[in-house]
């Protein structure tokens, strides 16, 4: 039996301080006998021996606890969601019913905890996250906005507790989830402090030089930054108040992660971002006042200092689609800076910050035309004093015209709903399509005429012997497949055209007769065939047997005189396949790609030069061929960060006994005889073959690059360091 959970005393503090705040927090939420539950599970779950600490080593409970605070404070839930939030671990490892938590907490909560789970489930199905499908599939799935508030609070937990932690592969992926899929559901939701606070940790966690580098150049240029921006503003203010106007200024620095994207699209330093930060005006002013009062302000600051007329935004006298209303200008302030200035009134500032503009769209996040307004509404029921009790109900609908369904892969593709397996088939390629015979959705074999549902894993199945149909026209849904159908039914046309003329004139050939147009063509309509066409696709289709045309030619052709000859069709039986060249012997290496797939074509990336018993991953080009990299790789960063949606899972099995090029660099002292003593040990292993050599002697040390064969990992670290022990070597490392 295992040891019973213990929590350090830090732990123990933590919990004691969080589940007090908590209490007082919820206070007037919390039904009767809700604390005593919710204390009674939390202990019988720990005697239990229920609690276990998670990939990072963190204690469930008190990470419960610290995202139920995140749920309160920061994003506004209340008591459903709470309490969800600390059953949430129990339900999912199973120790608890969704049937018992709502016999005990009521069926808000139980409907919570379904949702969380139905969404863990589509991870099971290895999608590709860092798609906006993925994103829609998500908030398609909760039937309760609650539960993706949930995961962005329980994700920004996540980030703030795992900055010591040693699992760096966990680290990272939790990382490119956070920015590639919390921080936009963030943003759509108008979650703005959590969706920066996401995107600051992921760039932290992923790019950590170039996160601790702008915040020690800001740390840095902090005191002379809030020197300029007093320098800045107390002109203004003091001109604004002898205007008698009512106002505010805010300063705001952008984030870490804004100025890092900032420094990429523009390829500068950060010396070369001029807009670290903005001033944002805000009037106190009644409604039939603000746009005069606005461009009142407008006049002050262009008075006082240059704008730029190419970076006026005009968003007063035409507000924008989402209800967004500001002025933007940017003018040119003391030491010949140039600052953004935004001028909008506190009605315009809440709508802009909290409510109707949904600003996600402001800040340059596409959606569908839709998502926006949805969302607008969910972000008012939050900000209502009865929005928890309005959204019990809300059941999502934008998307009930439309299915995402999983690619093997993970993939998502999106199809109107009604769709069947072939036009996913289609969809994917015209010769999956044309040879389409069914699929595998959820390990359930389906006829190509099943009807795809929401969060289908589907897999589809072909055979060489399947031939696209004309009533397949009227099965399929989408225009896509329509068109490709259509295509195909016409090169198969032709294709059987000339195959069946082919073979007539080989099977006339063979029967030693001379075909005579004419004559054939007095045949065709003999048989009742008013076009060639159609003759020939029956002879294709083997509705028309051979022998009998010929037959029949030659009645035409010579009276009622007996055909004699081979005129018999052959048995398939008598038909004998070679298998000599299928038994061809299968390589020892053998590279697993995504989900057990081996066989498929790839290419060693030439950038890192991979080797057997490397930590690998694929990447599909664009010419659709993949390519192995090393996890390592110099160029890995950037090509998961930008095509995260190409990479797939890779490893090696099998024995490892092909033989792959490597480049070792060797660095040391020019001593007499250290090149042949490297040498000497690379040739005492025959299993290694030494390609060339080349060596740079200069100031008493010298380089050198050996490039050589090997065959997997183990023997390139063995070798590695043997070469480290000979005299004079002072490194020696891969390239």
């Amino acid at each position: 039996m295992s040891d019973k959970f213990v929590f350090s005393t830090a732990e123990k503090e933590e919990v004691m301080e969080l589940y007090t705040r908590l209490r007082e927090q919820l206070s007037g939420a919390l039904r009767p006998d809700d604390e005593e539950k919710i204390r009674t599970h939390i202990l019988h779950s720990i005697e239990l021996q229920q609690v276990r600490r998670d990939a990072f080593g963190l204690n469930p409970i008190l990470t419960g606890l610290q995202t139920a605070i995140i749920v309160v404070d920061e994003i506004g839930l209340r008591r459903d969601a709470v309490l969800a939030t600390l059953l949430h671990t129990s339900y999912e490892d199973g120790y608890i019913t969704a049937d018992a938590v709502g016999e005990e907490f009521g069926p808000a909560v139980a409907l919570i905890l379904r949702g969380l789970q139905r969404i863990h489930q589509l991870y099971d199905k290895n999608p590709v996250v860092e798609s906006d499908n993925f994103r829609n599939l998500l908030l398609s799935f909760a039937e309760d906005m609650r539960v993706i508030l949930i995961m962005i609070a329980d994700r920004v937990n996540l980030m703030r507790q795992i900055r010591d932690t040693a699992n760096t592969k966990d680290k990272v992926e939790v990382s490119r989830e956070a920015a590639y899929l919390y921080a936009p559901l963030a943003h759509k939701l108008g979650l703005y402090k959590l969706k920066s606070e996401l995107e600051d940790l992921s760039l932290k966690y992923l790019e950590h030089d170039a996160y601790y580098m702008i915040r020690e150049k800001l740390s840095e240029t902090k005191q002379s930054r809030d020197a300029y921006i007093e320098k800045f503003i107390k002109p203004i203010s003091e001109r604004l108040t002898a205007a008698g106007l009512n106002f505010h200024i805010k300063g705001r620095t952008k984030s870490i992660h804004s100025i890092w994207q900032k420094m990429k699209k523009q390829k500068c330093p950060f010396e070369g971002v001029y807009d670290l930060f903005a001033i944002r005006i805000i009037l106190d002013a009644p409604v039939e006042r603000e746009k005069m009062q606005c461009w009142q302000v407008y006049s002050i600051v262009t008075d006082m200092y240059q704008p730029n007329p190419k970076r006026l935004r005009d968003w007063l006298s035409v507000p924008k689609s989402n209800g967004y209303e500001s002025l933007h200008i940017t003018v040119l302030g003391p030491e010949q800076k140039w600052v953004e200035v935004q001028i909008r009134t506190e009605r315009m500032d809440e709508v802009a910050e909290r409510g109707v503009a949904a600003h996600w769209r402001y800040k340059g996040v596409k959606g569908e035309t839709g998502l926006d307004e949805w969302l607008t509404n969910i972000r008012q029921m939050l900000e209502t004093s009865d929005g928890m009790e309005a959204m019990d109900q809300f059941k999502m609908d934008l998307y009930e015209d439309e299915v995402y369904v999983f690619t093997p892969k993970g993939d998502l593709l999106k199809f109107p709903k009604g769709a069947i397996v072939l036009d996913m088939a289609y969809h994917i390629h015209s010769k999956i399509g044309n040879a389409c015979v069914g699929a595998r959705i959820d390990n359930k074999v389906v006829t190509f005429r099943q009807q795809l549902q929401n969060g289908d894993q589907v897999e589809i199945m072909t055979s060489s012997n399947q031939k696209p149909r004309r009533e397949w026209l009227s099965l399929v849904k989408t225009s896509r497949a329509k068109a490709k159908i259509r295509l195909a039914l016409k090169e198969t046309q032709v294709k059987e055209g000339l195959f069946a003329k082919e073979m007539l004139e080989r099977k006339f050939k063979n029967h030693k007769i001379d075909i005579e147009e004419p004559i054939i063509q007095q045949l065709v309509k003999k048989l009742g065939f008013k076009e060639m066409s159609d003759f020939y696709r029956q002879v294709a289709e083997g509705s028309l047997d051979i022998n009998t045309i010929i037959d029949k030619y030659q009645e035409l052709r010579q009276g009622e005189r007996t055909v004699t000859g081979d005129n018999q069709a052959r048995s398939a039986e008598e038909f004998v396949f070679d298998q000599t060249a299928a038994n061809a012997p299968a390589n020892d290496d053998v590279l697993v790609i995504d989900r057990n797939l081996k066989g498929i074509d790839y290419q060693l990336a030439r950038c890192c030069n991979p080797i057997y018993g490397d930590d690998v991953f694929g990447f599909v080009t664009v010419s659709g061929g993949i390519k192995i990299h090393r996890t390592d790789c110099p160029n890995a960063p950037e090509l998961q960060k930008r095509f995260g949606y190409r990479i797939v899972r890779a490893k090696w099995s099998g024995k490892g006994s092909s033989q792959y090029t490597i480049t070792l660099r060797v660095i040391g002292t020019d001593d007499i005889g250290i090149l042949n003593n490297l040498t000497n040990i690379i040739s005492k292993d025959e299993k290694l073959v030494l390609r060339s050599v080349n060596i740079d002697s200069h100031d008493g040390l010298f380089r050198g690059n050996l490039m050589l064969m090997i065959d997997n990992t183990a023997r390139l670290d063995l070798l590695i360091k043997k070469l480290k022990t000979v005299k004079g070597v002072k490194s020696v490392d891969r390239i």
